[in-house]
């Protein structure tokens, strides 16, 4: 296997450049050079091209293509036995453009925005291999450090997808949201409407809080970039049209019709396993969404991450008499693991204030907040 590569990042001062150059440092221990146009220190193109043994490009959708052509006709030959890498949410033009070089080349999609954590563990990463031999053991070496869950896919395939799992779901809460927007002034922002909400609201709520508190370009170029997009959001009016028609009518007729066509053909199309592995995911977030209303929480930090810490620090609340109604652990974006403790509303104060002291006394944790 190639050993200790140089890895050279287009875009390096982007949030995935950034947690890329992260990874491979640390994680990976290898030396990082990049470009970026926003960066004063940046190397240039003909010196990114002789230094790096990998290069990555990790650059908005819509000027992805069109780099990869740049650096293809600046290195001129001279990426010849060095692999080329891209990250972007379309594969099928960036890939091509970089068959159009002479490098070894795969493309890479991590189905997540920059993580907190130091790898892509629990996450999904699609790749693309497209032309790869002496990198093959490599690129799969990097995979396994990457902790993602890897799927294989061909380009064209990954942008049919990803019409569907990225654009159609964005388009969906984009539409949501605008619904929203058009009622504020007659029911309430959405704060007001928080009070009212269901699991499924609050879930929807916060993918749109998500996708507004993001950069729009990214969800821009995702509706924009995918050429597999305008045929969706054709097939999502039109079965929108369609309910909109039969609510209209309104009679037993439209309402059979809408069990049928809305509810009855859609459930046995996806059928009965992928639905009963979603309603349990969907049991799964309200669960969670329940024990993050508890009002008796306390957020811990274990400076020593070894096995056996946590056991220590729910002794301490075992001799305090507390009982625990729920325990999550979350990461910070420097790596440390958070535990967040839920308590019955019953939950003796003294006793509370007691394990807390403990707790500082003795170093097992540092207490972040409690209330």
């Amino acid at each position: 296997m190639i050993r200790d590569p140089v890895i050279g990042l287009v875009g390096m001062e982007g949030a995935y450049g950034r947690w890329l150059q992260r990874f491979f440092r640390e994680r990976m221990g290898l030396e990082v050079v990049g470009r970026d146009p926003v960066a004063t220190n940046s190397l240039s193109e003909n010196e990114l091209i002789e230094r790096a043994d990998v290069l990555i490009f990790s650059a908005p959708i819509r000027q992805t293509t069109a780099l990869i052509r740049e650096y293809v006709r600046i290195a001129d030959g001279r990426e010849r036995g060095k692999l080329w890498l891209d990250v972007t949410s379309i594969k099928s033009a960036p890939v091509a453009a970089m068959l159009e070089s002479q490098a070894e080349v795969a493309g890479l999609h991590p189905m997540t925005a920059p993580p907190k954590s130091p790898t892509l563990k629990g996450r999904v990463m699609v790749v693309c291999e497209a032309r790869l031999d002496q990198w093959r053991e490599w690129l799969q070496h990097t995979l396994h450090a990457l902790e993602a869950e890897c799927v294989r896919s061909e380009p064209e395939h990954h942008d049919r997808v990803m019409a569907l799992v990225q654009a159609m779901v964005h388009a969906s809460h984009l539409a949501q949201a605008a619904v929203l927007r058009d009622y504020a002034t007659e029911l309430g922002e959405l704060d007001a409407l928080m009070p009212f909400r269901s699991a499924s609201f609050e879930m929807d709520t916060a993918i749109i809080a998500r996708i507004l508190s993001m950069n729009p370009a990214i969800y821009e170029d995702i509706q924009f970039g995918n050429p597999y997009v305008p045929e969706m959001l054709e097939k999502l009016s039109t079965h929108l049209a369609g309910l909109k028609g039969l609510v209209n009518v309104g009679d037993d007729n439209a309402r059979a019709a809408f069990r049928h066509e809305f509810l009855q053909t859609s459930h046995d199309a996806l059928g009965a396993k992928a639905l009963d592995h979603g309603n349990y995911s969907f049991e799964k977030l309200g669960y969670l969404l329940a024990d993050m209303t508890e009002v008796r929480t306390l957020s811990v930090h274990l400076p020593v991450d070894r096995p056996g810490s946590l056991r220590a620090l729910l002794h301490v609340f075992e001799r305090h008499g507390i009982s625990l109604s729920s325990v999550h652990s979350s990461r910070t974006p420097e790596g440390e693991v958070h535990f967040r403790m839920g308590f019955t509303a019953e939950s003796d104060s003294r006793a509370l204030a007691g394990a807390i002291n403990e707790i500082a006394e003795s170093g097992i944790g540092r207490v972040l907040l409690s209330r």
